[in-house]
Formats: structure tokens, sequence, C-alpha cells
């Protein structure tokens, strides 16, 4: 009964140590390749939406209905190419397109992938707050000692290179 408890410590131990040495191994993302990535992602979902604008505007004239399906289908498939890069694919993965494009991953603070809920939470609650506070909360990433943006520290995580 003793050694599986003093075994059970052992292992927690060792656990929190590998996570501990894993964390800081990895190294904090660097603002601007974090700018670059969200430059990319945002890329994305802008392109959808010029792409559908042109489309809707090529079909303009007396066709206003075609013109006006095809801009909300272009929104349509933006919303949803949004929930799939920012949301899903970041909580399995913890990346986003821009961030596999330039070597970074999001993690949780203890070293765990984010998980759906806190992708959700990090990009669809906490940018936005971000955004309101006219970008200081972007600004937080280069001013703080680990990289943590407002959005990071609303969410737990931590965007790390790829290494």
């Amino acid at each position: 009964m003793t050694a599986r408890v003093e075994e059970a410590a052992v292992t927690r131990t060792h656990s929190r140590t590998h996570n501990r040495k894993q964390l800081e191994e990895s190294l904090p993302a660097p603002f601007s390749l974090r700018c670059g990535a969200m430059l990319i992602d945002y890329i994305i979902l802008v392109g959808i939406v010029a792409f559908s604008t042109l489309i809707a505007r090529m079909l303009g004239g007396g066709a206003r209905t075609a013109a006006s399906s095809a801009e909300t289908v272009g929104i349509m498939i933006a919303i949803s190419v949004s929930v799939l890069n920012l949301g899903l694919l970041a909580g399995f993965t913890g990346r986003t397109l821009g961030k596999w494009a330039t070597g970074l991953r999001v993690q949780r603070t203890n070293g765990a992938k984010p998980g759906v809920g806190r992708a959700f939470l990090r990009h669809f609650i906490g940018y936005p707050l971000s955004f309101l506070t006219l970008g200081f909360g972007f600004l937080l990433a280069a001013l703080s000692t680990r990289g943590r943006a407002l959005h990071d520290l609303i969410a737990d995580t931590i965007v790390v290179r790829e290494g």
C-alpha cells in the first residue's frame, strides 16, 4: 500500500517537473510573428468576403437578388471558415492556419492543448476585448515578459514557437 502511494507521488512530481521543463524549453512567440500569424488568418477571411463581393459586382445590373445572394453566401462562408480555423482547428491542434504558416502554437500555460472551449473563449471573446481596448490588449504581448496578450490572459494560454 505504501509503495503505491509513494509511486503515485513520484509519478505526479515527475509529471509536474516534466511540464515545467517543457514550458521553460518552449520560447514565447515573438510579437512580430504573432502579428504575422493574425494577419494571415484575417487575410483569408477578408479574401473570402472580397471574392464574393467581386462576384456580386460582376453579376450586378438587373440581377440584384443574385448579387445579394453572392455576398450573403460569401459572408456565410467567411463565418464558417472563421469558426473552423479560429475555434475548432485552434482547439484541437493549437494552431490556426496563420500560426501553422509562421511556426507558432497556442497552448495552455501548463503545456496542454487549449481545447475547443478555450480556443473559442480566446478568439471570440478575448480578441474583441483586445480590440475594444484600442489594441492595448494585443500590445500586452510585446510588453509582458512571457509574451501574453489580454486574450491569452483571459483564456490561460500562451503562444510559443514550434520547436
